[in-house]
């Protein structure tokens, strides 16, 4: 099987998203894939982060171990996984600046037959886990990446995540990702790696 290349672009803000994305690469890397962890940068100044107690420094953490993803991270992937916790039910304004900022590629059709797989985080209980991955699928339509869903398809998926992506509920940041998350976030990145090694082989 050719060795298939992982773009695992997210936001996060407390960890739990990044908690997620580094078990997707983890679980890619672990059949074989090469994997590009990038984390989307903030929109908004240090006033406003300010007034979010720990946002400032978990950003420059987090920046400090993971670079900002181009639009060439996009081209030189045979997948993209984006992963982002929710924000009034859709995904981070971050991550959204990101991939409108992929149109130029995407107008050159250098994202067209790509992968595509999305995951999430949410603060509550019914905050929007769903409805944020949902959305996501439009946007994979749209970049004309190939939707690779999770269905019931590993035991992981009966204790935790959803058929559409990894997800977790932080309840109000006081919890971290658990091991059935986690599982499930690893086999995700497994799965769409697999996929992809299958994708390339048949093209070649």
């Amino acid at each position: 099987m050719t060795k298939p290349k992982i773009l695992v672009v997210f936001y996060s803000r407390n960890g739990s998203s990044e908690s997620l994305a580094k078990a997707v690469a983890e679980g890619a890397e672990a059949v074989g894939a090469e994997v590009r962890m990038r984390r989307v940068r903030e929109l908004v100044g240090p006033e406003v982060m300010a007034m979010a107690p720990g946002w400032a420094e978990n950003a420059a953490a987090m920046n400090e171990r993971y670079e900002a993803p181009t639009a060439d991270d996009a081209v030189w992937a045979d997948a993209i996984v984006f992963g982002t916790p929710t924000r009034f039910g859709s995904m981070a304004s971050e991550l959204k600046a990101y991939i409108d900022g992929l149109g130029g590629v995407w107008f050159q059709g250098k994202l067209n037959g790509k992968l595509g797989s999305v995951f999430g985080s949410t603060s509550s209980k019914h905050g929007g886990n769903e409805s944020t991955l949902l959305s996501l699928y439009n946007v994979l339509a749209h970049l004309g990446l190939i939707i690779v869903p999770l269905g019931y398809s590993h035991p992981a998926l009966f204790k935790a995540g959803t058929p559409y992506g990894a997800t977790f509920i932080s309840q109000g940041d006081t919890q971290k990702p658990g091991e059935d998350d986690l599982a499930v976030a690893r086999y995700q990145g497994e799965r769409v790696a697999l996929i992809a090694g299958r994708t390339i082989s048949a093209v070649q």
